[in-house]
C-alpha cells in the first residue's frame, strides 16, 4: 500500500486531464439550458434536452461496466473524449448556421452522455488502481478532483458560459470541444495499468449481472447507490425548471444566472474541502447522512427563497452537500470493491442514478406546467429527506467499518469471475 501522504505524479495528469474537461462541462451546462431557451419555453420540450443525456445509462449502463472491465481503462477514456470533441463539431456547425433544433439538442446530449459513460466508468475504475486502492489516497485524490471539478465547471464555466452564448450560440459548445481534445491528450499520457485478464467462457451479460448483484446483494454499497439515485430524481426536477424559476420568479437573466450556478459551486468546493474532516469527526456513515439532509433543507430554502440571496445561499448550501457526499461515497466503494469487479460496480451504481434522471427531469417540467415553478423544487426536497431517512441504517458508521475491516487485498488476477462470486457480497457484511 503506498503513503497515503504521498499521491504518484500520474495522478498530477489525470486531474489536470478531468479539470480541462470539467471547465468545458460547465461551458455547457450554463449555456445548453439557455441555449434551448432561445429555441423553446415549453418545460417539457426543455426536459426532453435534459433527459436525454442520462439515457445512455438507462440503456447500457451495466453492459457498459463489464466492456470497461475488459478494456484497457486508460485507453477507454482518451478514447471517449476524443469522440466527444469530434461530436460537437456537429452542433457548432449547426448554430453557426442557424440550423439548432431541440431534437438535434437531445441526439448530441445523448452522444455526449454515452460518451461520459465509458469515461466516468473507466476513470473510477482506474483511479484505485493508479493509488494502490489505499483507503486515506483515495479519500485525497477524490477530495481534489470533486474540488478543482467543482471550481473550474461553477465558478469559472457558467459565467463563461453565459458570456460566450453572448458573443455566438456555437462558442460555448466550441470550447467544451477544444476542453475535450486537451483532456484526451493528457489522458493517453497517463501510466499504463494491468487489463483485466479475460474470463473464459463468461458472456458479456452474464459478466454484467454478476456486477449489478454485487450491488443488489450488499446494504452498504446498495445504500449508497440508493442516495445519488433519489437524489438525481430531486435534483432534475429542480435544473428543469431552474432557468425558468431564476427568471420568472427571481427575475435573474442571462448572466445572473451563470451567477446563481456559481453560488452552488462555490459551497461545492467547500463541501469537498471538508469532507474528510467530517468523516474523520463523524464517521463516514454519520457524516454521509447529514450531507444527504442539509441537501433536503437547502432545497426547501430554494423553493421558498423570495429573492435571488436567498436563493443563491440554498443553492451554496446544497452545493455543499453534494460536494462532501461526492467525495466520501466514492471513496468509500473504491476502497471496498474488487478491482476485477470496479466497472461493473461503479456503472451499476452510477446507472441506478443517471436513470432515475429522466424521471426528474420529466417530474419537474410536469408539475412546472400543471401547479407552478415551485412546486417541482418542493417535490425535490420531499424526496431528498425522504431518502435521507431511509437510507441512514444502510449506510451506517458500523457498517461502514465492517466493510473496511473486512475488504482484503483485490484478488489475484487468475481468479475465474462468476455469478457465484459476485454473491459473496463485502466480506463482513450481512
Amino acid at each position: 500500500m503506498q503513503d497515503a501522504k504521498k499521491l504518484p505524479s500520474g495522478f498530477g495528469r489525470l486531474w489536470t486531464a478531468q479539470t480541462v474537461s470539467s471547465l468545458g462541462d460547465g461551458v455547457t451546462h450554463a449555456a445548453l439550458p439557455l441555449l434551448a431557451l432561445t429555441l423553446t419555453r415549453n418545460p417539457m420540450a426543455l426536459a426532453v434536452v435534459t433527459a436525454a443525456g442520462t439515457l445512455p445509462w438507462l440503456l447500457f449502463g451495466v453492459l457498459g461496466g463489464a466492456l470497461v472491465d475488459r478494456w484497457d481503462r486508460r485507453r477507454t477514456m482518451w478514447v471517449a473524449d476524443a469522440a466527444r470533441a469530434v461530436l460537437l463539431a456537429i452542433p457548432v456547425a449547426a448554430a453557426a448556421l442557424d440550423m439548432l433544433s431541440i431534437p438535434l439538442l437531445a441526439i448530441v446530449a445523448f452522444l455526449l452522455g454515452l460518451g461520459g459513460l465509458f469515461f466516468d466508468t473507466a476513470a473510477t475504475a482506474y483511479l484505485p488502481d493508479l493509488l494502490g486502492r489505499a483507503p486515506a489516497l483515495l479519500e485525497r485524490a477524490n477530495s481534489r478532483l470533486r474540488g478543482t471539478q467543482t471550481a473550474a465547471s461553477g465558478f469559472v464555466g457558467p459565467p463563461a458560459g453565459s458570456a460566450l452564448l453572448a458573443l455566438g450560440r456555437a462558442l460555448p459548445l466550441l470550447a467544451d470541444a477544444v476542453s475535450f481534445a486537451l483532456s484526451a491528450l493528457l489522458v493517453r499520457s497517463l501510466p499504463a495499468m494491468p487489463r483485466p485478464l479475460p474470463e473464459a467462457r463468461e458472456s458479456l451479460l452474464r459478466q454484467a449481472r454478476a456486477g449489478a448483484s454485487y450491488v443488489f446483494r450488499d446494504q452498504l454499497l446498495l445504500g449508497l447507490a440508493l442516495r445519488p439515485a433519489v437524489g438525481n430524481v430531486a435534483f432534475l426536477a429542480v435544473e428543469t425548471v431552474l432557468a425558468l424559476f431564476a427568471r420568472d420568479r427571481l427575475g435573474i437573466h442571462t448572466f445572473g444566472f451563470g451567477l446563481l450556478l456559481t453560488a452552488e459551486a462555490a459551497g461545492g468546493l467547500l463541501g469537498a474541502g471538508i469532507a474528510s474532516f467530517l468523516g474523520r469527526r463523524l464517521g463516514t456513515g454519520t457524516a454521509l447522512t447529514c450531507t444527504a439532509a442539509v441537501e433536503g433543507l437547502a432545497v426547501l430554502g430554494l423553493a421558498a427563497a423570495p429573492n435571488p440571496y436567498v436563493a443563491g445561499l440554498a443553492l451554496a448550501v446544497c452545493g455543499a452537500g453534494m460536494g462532501a457526499t461526492m467525495v466520501l461515497g466514492p471513496s468509500l466503494r473504491q476502497a471496498i470493491v474488487p478491482a476485477h469487479l470496479m466497472g461493473r460496480v461503479a456503472s451499476t451504481s452510477r446507472m441506478l442514478a443517471m436513470c432515475a434522471a429522466p424521471f426528474g427531469a420529466f417530474l419537474g417540467g410536469w408539475l412546472a406546467t400543471t401547479y407552478d415553478l415551485r412546486t417541482p423544487l418542493y417535490a425535490a426536497a420531499g424526496l431528498l429527506l425522504a431518502m435521507t431517512a431511509l437510507t441512514a441504517t444502510m449506510t451506517s458508521n458500523r457498517r461502514v467499518e465492517a466493510a473496511l475491516r473486512g475488504a482484503a487485498p483485490d484478488d489475484s488476477p487468475d481468479r475465474p469471475e462468476s455469478e457465484d462470486a459476485a454473491r459473496e457480497g463485502v466480506p463482513g457484511l450481512s
